[in-house]
């Protein structure tokens, strides 16, 4: 494992010949960005059970540190929707002090990733896994909204599916029209405004010559956000708002804070810290990647994983200080930062400065903003975010990619991804033995010419003979302790492509029983592993010592 402390920012490629036309670009973008950012930082922070001011300052100061340390030239860092049902949880089970706690302890863990340069690990998480706990997810922010969307009276939601929903129809007497109503027309808006001014839409027909094309820049959350907002202010519907609810949020810098940070503390919290840690790597590679595949900017250069997670690690080690959640990549953001026309990470940068601005000049108006608002921005959210044509496209694929998906998708939902990441990965390693075992085999090869007055039995080994396979070289076994006596075994591994310990054994179980019964055993057409393997262990000198004639490349 090597340790690299090459801590190399984008940025300061990006920079290199940076001129007024690509900071114009950067600059338009990351103002678009902020605006989209606003109402999605608040909503998350709200549905992880944190005050809308967390999933502000988050994206502010984790946006800022991941735009300027990170990796890539267009990733947008900040609060996610895939964080909502972890940080909810931890929040119900340990509390907000604790949450902090876990936060920088993951930041701590996703700098030393970076620095021992374990980026690439993360790409071996099987997609599967991924689709499923995604998937899960997106179910699980979707359900969280339904309070809210319905205006239920419910004091605090339980953080486990079933309960969830045994509550919600505990009191679903308490139903809100009105809350119902604006949530509705949020989430149907969210989808009919991009589409209103596509090419050929009957809005762009009928108001051609009046550049409504431009309305289209405007992104849909903040359209949703200000006219339900400036409706449910006018005609004083009766449904809860960030005011009612929170008071408000702050009108300033957040206040430096430090948790009551114990060894005893941090003990108790390994399993939410690595969740944290484990989910926002995923997330932020895979981010970036979809950055990579989308960007055509002829400055973009690919991701550079290693020192993407030491980015994701600093803003997380720092934002809990600022009473902040976890942070990561976020694919709308990014998505939306690419299509803007961003060259270079100051786009991200400006993306938090066009937050702050927001937060310290506008916070009072936060004060009249609907939750059911919010909640059909999140339910928007929840249905992108899923990958629902996978589940479709399932009859296409094996029975152990189904098993992995929808035993990931199920866990997820009821139990938490935690365990659904365990319990899919253990399934995922025990499959991919069984898969490999499988292709391994010792076959049995027709008589050829062999030394006068001994029998002679030639085997290919085909495959790679490892623990989950050793039990295939039985046979060999089986026929030298049925065979004549001073019967020469060959085993030809020239399709033999790799070996471990627990696979030597076994074939030093083929070579006790071909010596008890006066045999020689040889092994030929060797590849480089197996053979140094053979070496460095001892077995080829027992080989040679027991009358064979050793190992043959």
């Amino acid at each position: 494992m090597q340790l690299s402390f090459a801590f190399h920012p984008r940025l300061i490629d990006a920079l290199r010949g940076y001129n007024r036309s690509r900071c114009l670009a950067d600059v338009g973008a990351g103002i678009t960005v902020g605006i989209v950012a606003l109402p999605l930082a608040m909503a998350f922070a709200i549905a992880s059970g944190l005050p809308p001011g967390a999933g502000l300052w988050t994206a502010i100061i984790a946006g800022f540190l991941i735009s300027a340390l990170g990796g890539t030239n267009a990733q947008i860092g900040g609060p996610a929707g895939a964080f909502i049902v972890i940080v909810y949880g931890i929040v119900e089970r340990h509390g907000v002090a604790n949450l902090l706690i876990s936060t920088a302890c993951a930041g701590v863990l996703l700098v030393l990733l970076g620095l021992f340069r374990l980026g690439t690990l993360v790409r071996f998480v099987p997609v599967s896994i991924v689709i499923g706990f995604t998937n899960g997810i997106a179910v699980l922010i979707a359900l969280s909204q339904v309070k809210d969307w319905l205006g239920l009276s419910i004091a605090r939601m339980p953080g486990d599916f079933f309960s969830q929903m045994g509550t919600v129809a505990q009191h679903i007497g308490s139903f809100n029209p009105y809350a119902f109503g604006l949530g509705a027309v949020c989430l149907v808006g969210l989808f009919v405004w991009p589409r209103l001014f596509m090419s050929g839409s009957p809005v762009i027909k009928l108001m051609d010559g009046y550049r409504v094309r431009s309305f289209a820049r405007v992104p849909a959350p903040v359209v949703a956000l200000v006219t339900l907002s400036l409706l449910a202010w006018g005609l004083e519907f009766p449904v809860e708002t960030i005011g009612s609810r929170f008071g408000g949020i702050p009108q300033g810098l957040p206040a430096f804070v430090l948790p009551d940070f114990s060894w005893e503390t941090v003990r108790l919290l390994v399993t939410p810290t690595l969740t944290i840690a484990l989910l926002g790597a995923i997330e932020s590679l895979l981010c970036a990647r979809v950055a990579d595949q989308l960007a055509t900017d002829p400055h973009h250069r690919k991701h550079d994983p290693n020192q993407e997670l030491m980015a994701q690690g600093l803003a997380n080690l720092v934002v809990p200080f600022f009473g902040g959640m976890p942070a990561t990549g976020t694919i709308a953001r990014t998505v939306t930062n690419i299509r803007s026309g961003a060259t270079s990470p100051i786009a991200g940068i400006v993306h938090a400065a066009t937050l702050a601005v927001i937060v310290l000049a506008a916070a009072p108006l936060a004060l009249h903003i609907p939750l059911a608002v919010l909640a059909g921005i999140l339910l928007f959210v929840a249905w992108n975010m899923g990958e629902w044509h996978e589940f479709v496209r399932l009859r296409h694929f094996s029975n152990h990619y189904r098993l992995l998906m929808l035993g990931t998708f199920f866990l997820t939902v009821v139990f938490d991804l935690t365990v659904a990441v365990e319990v899919g990965l253990f399934m995922a390693c025990a499959l991919f033995v069984r898969r490999m075992s499988g292709l391994f085999r010792a076959e049995l090869q027709p008589p050829a010419t062999a030394t006068p007055g001994r029998a002679t039995q030639t085997w290919r080994l085909h495959g790679a003979l490892f623990f989950g396979a050793a039990a295939k070289v039985d046979p060999i076994v089986q026929a030298v302790e049925a065979g004549p006596a001073g019967m020469d075994v060959v085993l030809d591994a020239s399709e033999l492509v790799a070996l471990d310990t627990t696979g030597l054994d076994a074939l030093g179980q083929v070579l006790k029983a071909v010596a008890q019964r006066g045999g020689h055993l040889q092994i030929v057409h060797l590849h480089e592993q197996p053979r140094s393997l053979m070496e460095r262990s001892g077995f080829a000198d027992r080989l040679a010592a027991q009358g064979g004639t050793g190992v043959n490349v």
